[in-house]
């Protein structure tokens, strides 16, 4: 419980000194020394707030559809953006904005995570029709699928003209993130606190089907309340801020080699890695090629790939 704390501390730390970095001149003098129309006031209630925010929600909540993805799976080196989610999630609201670019965004956020949904379970209808020798099998079979439908929704976007517009959804980036732009992130939240809910049921389903029903849990409906929780992730994690790679596969398994795997307890730690691990990240994105700004899906791709390769590297080793 004190790491837990100390967790909650450094996370904190990390939100207000990302309140305080930009080109704006918003320090704690300017704040002082202004009044409420000021513009560092208006700076810190319109932009930074909200964007600090948008990235604790957005990153808790992808570290936490990450993790039950794994329970639902049950293979540590899936998340949305290996398993044909994210890349599901963007034909569906490609698709919505041709169709009906006026609907509101929470219309078209809907339509997005069914699609998610869609391809979340089309990845698991082929995971049960190939034998699985390699646990490397399931993560290389997310990602051929979402290389699939990626280009499928490539060709749509460039018959459309609508390759600028899909360039900003799969790059996650923070920079436009205003007051009334990142409300949506809240669904996240709630699919967070779901997710701690029922954590003791991901938990039991991870141990399998036969386990599952043994225990006298219906392990169907716990499957699809682990898919809509990590399609309703996913999708207003990308129409809010676009997509950020690597994010839900990295945090978990940390958490893992430090806390077990024990859901009920992992839940808290995920959150708030994923939400300090995007902080981290957004802050660093900001300061490297000050006065510009490095997206954040390129700081946290670059960072979670050489994570990556070490989980890699060492399931291998333990492996040998």
């Amino acid at each position: 419980m004190r790491w837990l704390g100390l967790a909650i501390v450094v996370t904190i730390v990390l939100a207000i000194i990302s309140l305080f970095v930009g080109v704006s001149d918003v320090s704690l003098g300017a704040l002082l020394s202004s009044s409420p129309e000021d513009r560092p006031m208006q700076v810190l209630l319109i932009s930074r707030i909200p964007r600090t925010l948008a990235i604790i929600l957005s990153g808790a909540s992808m570290a936490i559809a990450g993790l039950v993805m794994q329970m639902v799976v049950r293979n540590r080196f899936v998340e949305p953006s290996t398993a044909g989610t994210t890349e599901s999630a963007s034909l569906g609201f490609l698709v919505i904005t041709l169709l009906a670019p006026g609907w509101p965004l929470m219309g078209k956020m809907l339509v997005s995570a069914l699609f998610a949904l869609g391809g979340t379970a089309l990845f698991l209808r082929i995971l049960r029709a190939v034998p699985l020798r390699d646990v490397l099998l399931v993560p290389l079979i997310g990602i051929m699928l979402g290389g699939i439908i990626g280009a499928v929704t490539a060709f749509i976007a460039y018959r459309y003209g609508l390759m600028a517009s899909l360039l900003a959804w799969s790059m996650g980036d923070f920079s436009g993130i205003l007051r009334g732009r990142y409300e949506l992130l809240w669904i996240g939240l709630a699919c967070c606190a779901l997710a701690y809910i029922a954590a003791d049921r991901f938990t039991v389903a991870g141990m399998g089907k036969d386990f599952t029903t043994n225990l006298g849990l219906n392990y169907q409906r716990v499957m699809v309340l682990g898919l809509v929780i990590v399609s309703l992730v996913s999708a207003v994690v990308l129409v809010s801020v676009g997509s950020i790679p690597f994010l839900g596969l990295i945090v978990p398994n940390l958490v893992s080699l430090m806390v077990g795997d024990n859901m009920r307890r992992t839940v808290p730690w995920v959150a708030l890695g994923g939400a300090g691990f995007v902080l981290a990240c957004d802050i660093v994105g900001r300061i490297v090629r000050y006065p510009y700004e490095i997206p954040i899906s390129v700081v946290v791709g670059v960072l979670g790939s050489m994570i990556f390769l070490f989980l890699l590297l060492r399931t291998r080793r333990h492996a040998a």
